[in-house]
């Protein structure tokens, strides 16, 4: 069986929102409700929040989790994530799958974790994410919603902040009406080993075009499983964020 960790990148220097980890939802710190939701998970050997700041490693402490300290220099989660599994490796705790779940969903689903791990029992798999529906043309259009495309096998194709496949000689208000259209959801599954590979990699052509670390493994010739959700989750990027946050909240405690 495979031997599954869950990594929860954490930073407090936010450029948009600063602290945001540590920021209440609910009564708990937003890193808490993202710890307890992947940590819930049976079939994970364990879960760790990697941050580069000690307040946030003394508050995931002080409810229960378990932090690893990593360098403050990582251009990304999974930099991040790739210095986590090297650590545990040499304290003696090897994992076959890793699962990159960023400290600002506090909503993620254990179904979703599940999903990706399974796409493991396909040998040939080196990293999984997640795709959900697109049901509105401000969505579709909007350079703030990462859309992907896929092969028939549901590998990736691509990813894009504009709005992929163009329908040709369609007005674009209609395209959704001849093509379904999918929104990247930001949760990755790498085997380990793929993942230490992917984090030696230098910045690609692509990548620096879209701001898209995934399309780096895309040019060097990765290939990434996407499988789809019905669930499309409530990231905090901003303040403004957590404001919907609260709101979902409310709704998900009087349901």
């Amino acid at each position: 069986m495979q031997k599954t960790v869950a990594i929860i990148p954490a930073r407090y220097a936010s450029t948009r929102f600063p602290g945001k980890p540590l920021a209440l939802l609910g009564g708990k710190p937003v890193i808490q409700w993202v710890w307890e939701n992947v940590s819930a998970m049976s079939e994970l050997a364990c879960a760790v929040v990697a941050t580069d700041d000690e307040r946030i490693a003394e508050a995931v402490k002080g409810f229960g989790g378990r932090a690893v300290m990593t360098a403050s220099t990582h251009r990304s989660g999974t930099d991040r994530c790739g210095e986590v599994v090297r650590k545990l490796r040499e304290e003696g705790q090897a994992f076959d799958v890793a699962i990159n779940v960023q400290g600002d969903e506090p909503f993620v689903r254990q179904e979703q974790l599940r999903s990706l791990v399974d796409c493991f029992a396909d040998g040939e798999v080196q990293i999984a994410t997640l795709k959900t529906a697109i049901h509105s043309t401000a969505e579709l259009m909007s350079p703030n919603n990462v859309k992907v495309v896929c092969d028939l096998r549901g590998r990736a194709l691509y990813f894009s902040r504009q709005p992929l496949p163009h329908v040709r000689g369609v007005e674009p208000e209609q395209w959704m009406e001849h093509h379904p259209y999918f929104k990247h959801v930001g949760i990755y599954a790498f085997r380990t080993e793929t993942l230490e590979a992917l984090v030696r990699l230098q910045q690609s052509p692509l990548e620096l075009c879209e701001s898209l670390e995934q399309l780096r493994w895309l040019e060097n010739g990765y290939e990434i499983q996407v499988k789809e959700t019905a669930v499309a989750n409530i990231g905090i990027d901003t303040p403004a964020d957590m404001a919907l946050a609260e709101q979902y909240l409310t709704k998900e405690r009087n349901n």
